[in-house]
C-alpha cells in the first residue's frame, strides 16, 4: 500500500429530481391557497346571500292612521302613532331637500354604483385625523338596510348591505333611489318619510320646504330620536348648521342661499314632547278617535275636549296633595275627572305617573263606589213620593245575618231625609232600599247613567258593588240638566283634505231621567251635603252639590261634586286594594276638589259678550226687542245675572239661602233666555223650561201681587205639596 492519504468524500447532494418536484409544487401551494380563500369568500357571499330576509319589499310598510292630538282650542299636545305623510314620487324631491340629503348623507351620491370606495377612504382619513366623525355608507346602502335589513352591526350585514346596494343601482334609477330612501326614513317624532316629518315639524307638505327645513330635516336622519326637534330643539339647529356648511363646501349651495337660511332658521309649527301626566286622556282620546272613524291609513287630526290650563292643574293638585298626604295616609293612587255640564272632559288625571302606570283609574279601574251609589236609592226614594223633609228613623237594622252600621258608631233617631242624606247615614239608605226594592233602585240608576252589573244582596245599597269614576261622574251629571250625559273626549276628526266626524254642538235630547220633583229634590240633598253634612271640606263661595262615598276599611275614598260650570269626581285609593288610613271621602278627595275648583276660577276663560239688540230695518217697521240670552248666575231664586245685567223674573219674590243654592244647581251656569214682558220685568226660560214656573212650583219663592193666574196656579200647587217655603 503507498503511504498516500485518500482524499475525502464530497457532501451528499439532493437528486435533480426532488429539485424539480419542489419547483413546480411551490406555485401550486399557493394557486391551493387562493383557490381555498376564493371557496371560503364564495361560501361566505353565498351564506349572507341566502340570509338575506325575502319580501321586504320596496316600499314602506303600511300602518294605521296616525294622529295629532288637540286641545279644544286647537293647540296640539300630543302625537300617536307613526305618521306617514305622502308618498314623494321620484319626479318630484323638493330641490332644496335633495341638495342637503345628498351634501350630508352621500355627496357622491350620482357618481358610484351603490358603494363608494372613494367614500369610504375620505371617512377613513377624517375620522382618524378630525374632530368630524363620517359614515361611509351611501344612500343606497341606507335604502337596502331600510328596505330589507336590521340595525344590527356585523359584517353578515354589512356585506348583505353592500350586495342589495349593488343590486338596486341595477334595478332603479338614481332618483327612485332617492325617492324612496326619502319615503322611507325616519326622522323622529313618529313621522316616517320627509313629507311627514315636514307635516309633523313645519306644518306643510315636503314640496313646500325652504332651504333652511330642508337641512333641518336632512340633519334628523343620522340620529332622528336624539336630534328630533320636539325633543332637543338645540341639536337639531346645530346639526342643520353642519347641513347648511357642508352644502357650501360641496357646492349643493352658494354662500348667499346659506347666509339665507341661516338668517331665517324654521320655526317649528309642532308639539313638544307629550306631558307625562297627559298619557292618560291622548291614551283616551286616540282610542275614541280611532273607534268614531275606524281603520283609515291617513294621518289625521283630532281635536279634543281637552283644557290644557285645567289639565295641567288638575296634575299639580293630585300630586301636590299625593306628595304631601299620600305616605302617612297610605294612600297610592288618586284620579280626577272634570266635565262640562254637556259631558265634555275638560281634565282627566287618571293616576299618580303615566310613566309608572298606564292604567286608567277613570276609565279601567273597577271600585267600590260607598256611599256614592245613595244618590240612586235617594232618587228612587224622591221618585216615590219622599221629600227632602220627609221623617225617617236611623235605628239598628238587621238584614239575615248582615246588621249595617254607620261610620259614627251610634243611632241618632229621628231625622229627616235630607239629614240622612247629607250625613250618608247607613241605615237610613239600607231601609230605603229595602222598602223601594232591588229593581226600583237598580231602574233608577240605569236611567241615571249607571252601565255596571251590581251584585245581589242587599249590600249594594251601601256601595258593595264595583263601577268606573266615568260612570258615577256620569250619573252625577245626569241630575242638573235631568237627562243621561255621556262624557266625551272627541269633538272632530279631520284628514288633510277633509271632515272625518264632527260632533254635533246640540246633542239629541233624551227623555228626562227624573220627575221634576225628584230632580229638585236631589239638588236640594247634594247641597246639604257641603252645606252641613260629610262634604264640608269641598264648600266654596258659591254653591256646591255633591257626594262623599267611603268603601269598607277606607279602601276607596270618592268625592263627586256639582257647580254651575262643571261636574269634578275624585277617587283615592291602592291598586292592590289595601286599606288607607283613616282615608274618608270627606277628607282628602274632597280637599283635591276643593282646591281644583278654587284655581280652576282663577283659570276661567272671560264670559263671551252678549249680543246687543238689532235695529230695525226700516223706519216703518216696528222695533224688534232681542231676547237677552247668556250663562246666567242666580242673585236670588227672582234675581239673575247674565253679564253684566240684572234681570228679575216676571211674577216671582225671590228667596236666598238654600232656595238660591238649589236654583243655582238647577241653571248651572247655563245659557238662559230672557224676554222682556215690561217694567224691567223677564220672562225667561231654559231650555223648554219656565224659569218663574220652575221657582213658583217647587215653592223657590212666593209669586207677586201682579202674577199672572198660571203663577198663581203653580204657587197655590207648591202650598197644597207642602213643598220649598211652604213646608214650615
Amino acid at each position: 500500500m503507498s503511504g498516500t492519504a485518500a482524499s475525502p468524500s464530497p457532501p451528499p447532494t439532493r437528486s435533480r429530481p426532488f429539485r424539480a418536484l419542489r419547483a413546480v409544487f411551490r406555485p401550486t401551494r399557493v394557486l391551493l391557497a387562493l383557490s381555498l380563500l376564493s371557496l371560503a369568500v364564495l361560501i361566505f357571499l353565498g351564506w349572507c346571500l341566502i340570509r338575506v330576509p325575502v319580501g321586504g319589499g320596496m316600499a314602506p310598510e303600511a300602518s294605521p292612521a296616525s294622529l295629532i292630538l288637540e286641545a279644544r282650542d286647537g293647540t296640539a299636545f300630543a302625537a300617536r302613532g307613526n305618521l306617514r305623510g305622502e308618498p314623494i314620487p321620484p319626479d318630484a324631491i323638493p330641490r332644496p331637500l335633495m341638495d342637503a340629503v345628498v351634501a350630508i348623507e352621500d355627496r357622491r351620491f350620482f357618481d358610484h354604483n351603490g358603494i363608494d370606495l372613494r367614500g369610504i377612504t375620505r371617512a377613513m382619513f377624517r375620522n382618524v385625523f378630525s374632530d368630524r366623525t363620517e359614515g361611509a355608507s351611501t344612500i343606497t346602502q341606507q335604502l337596502a338596510r331600510l328596505l330589507y335589513l336590521s340595525q344590527e352591526r356585523s359584517i353578515i350585514r354589512k356585506t348583505q348591505e353592500a350586495m342589495l346596494a349593488l343590486w338596486l343601482e341595477t334595478r332603479l334609477s338614481k332618483e327612485e333611489i332617492l325617492a324612496r330612501y326619502l319615503n322611507a326614513a325616519y326622522f323622529g317624532a313618529g313621522a316616517t318619510g320627509a313629507d311627514a316629518a315636514a307635516r309633523r315639524y313645519f306644518g306643510k307638505p315636503a314640496t313646500e320646504l325652504n332651504l333652511a327645513e330642508a337641512a333641518m330635516l336632512a340633519g334628523l336622519v343620522r340620529a332622528p330620536s336624539a336630534l328630533a326637534p320636539t325633543r332637543n330643539p338645540e341639536g337639531a339647529r346645530r346639526r342643520a348648521e353642519l347641513v347648511l356648511s357642508v352644502m357650501e363646501e360641496t357646492g349643493r349651495a352658494t354662500p348667499e342661499q346659506v347666509a339665507a337660511a341661516r338668517a331665517a332658521p324654521p320655526a317649528l309649527r309642532t308639539p313638544p314632547e307629550m306631558l307625562p301626566g297627559r298619557g292618560y286622556i291622548a291614551d283616551w282620546v286616540e282610542a275614541e278617535a280611532r273607534r268614531l272613524v275606524g281603520p283609515i291609513p291617513i294621518d289625521l287630526a283630532v281635536r279634543s275636549t281637552l283644557d290644557p290650563a285645567l289639565q295641567d292643574l288638575a296634575e299639580r293638585v293630585v300630586a301636590r296633595w299625593l306628595d304631601r298626604e299620600g305616605e302617612k295616609q297610605k294612600a297610592g293612587q288618586a284620579a280626577l275627572l272634570a266635565i262640562t255640564h254637556d259631558g265634555a272632559v275638560l281634565a282627566a288625571v287618571g293616576g299618580r305617573d303615566y310613566a309608572t302606570s298606564q292604567f286608567n283609574r277613570i276609565t279601567q279601574a273597577r271600585r267600590q263606589p260607598g256611599s256614592l251609589f245613595k244618590i240612586f236609592t235617594y232618587a228612587a226614594a224622591l221618585e216615590n213620593g219622599a221629600r227632602p223633609d220627609s221623617n225617617v228613623v236611623d235605628r239598628p237594622v238587621q238584614i239575615g245575618d248582615w246588621a249595617p252600621g254607620n261610620a259614627s258608631g251610634g243611632f241618632r233617631g229621628p231625622m229627616t231625609l235630607r239629614q240622612a242624606f247629607a250625613g250618608s247615614v247607613n241605615t237610613v239608605a239600607v231601609q230605603l232600599f229595602q222598602s223601594l226594592g232591588r229593581e226600583r233602585v237598580l231602574d233608577t240608576a240605569r236611567r241615571m247613567g249607571l252601565r255596571s252589573t251590581m251584585p245581589e244582596g242587599p249590600s249594594i245599597a251601601l256601595g258593595s258593588g264595583e263601577t268606573t269614576l266615568l260612570e258615577m261622574v256620569s250619573a252625577f251629571a245626569s241630575i242638573p240638566d235631568n237627562r243621561v250625559v255621556e262624557p266625551y273626549v272627541v269633538r272632530g276628526v279631520r284628514a288633510r283634505d277633509r271632515s272625518l266626524y264632527t260632533r254635533p254642538e246640540v246633542p239629541a235630547q233624551g227623555g228626562r231621567v227624573l220627575s221634576p220633583e225628584a230632580q229638585q229634590g236631589m239638588l236640594d240633598l247634594l247641597l246639604a251635603v257641603v252645606r252641613e253634612g260629610t262634604g264640608r271640606a269641598a264648600r266654596l263661595d258659591r254653591p256646591v252639590a255633591g257626594k262623599t262615598g267611603t268603601t269598607q276599611d277606607n279602601r276607596d275614598a270618592w268625592f263627586i261634586g256639582i257647580t254651575a260650570d262643571a261636574i269634578v269626581g275624585v277617587w283615592v285609593g291602592n291598586d292592590d286594594n289595601s286599606p288607607m288610613n283613616g282615608v274618608t271621602g270627606g277628607g282628602l278627595p274632597a280637599r283635591i276638589w276643593h282646591d281644583f275648583m278654587v284655581e280652576a276660577d282663577r283659570v276661567k276663560t272671560a264670559e263671551a259678550p252678549l249680543p246687543e239688540a238689532a235695529p230695525a230695518t226700516t223706519a216703518e217697521a216696528p222695533r224688534q226687542v232681542a231676547p237677552l240670552r247668556g250663562p246666567a248666575r242666580v242673585i236670588d231664586t227672582a234675581t239673575l245675572r247674565i253679564g253684566n245685567r240684572a234681570v228679575q223674573l216676571a211674577g216671582v219674590i225671590g228667596m236666598r239661602g238654600e232656595y238660591a243654592e238649589s236654583m243655582e244647581a238647577f241653571i248651572a251656569g247655563r245659557e238662559v233666555t230672557c224676554m222682556p214682558v215690561g217694567d224691567g220685568a223677564h220672562r225667561c226660560t231654559l231650555g223648554d223650561r219656565d224659569l218663574s214656573e220652575v221657582v213658583l212650583s217647587n215653592g223657590g219663592g212666593r209669586a207677586a201681587a201682579d202674577a199672572p193666574a198660571e203663577l198663581r196656579g203653580y204657587e197655590a200647587e207648591a202650598r197644597r205639596e207642602r213643598l220649598g217655603v211652604w213646608r214650615r
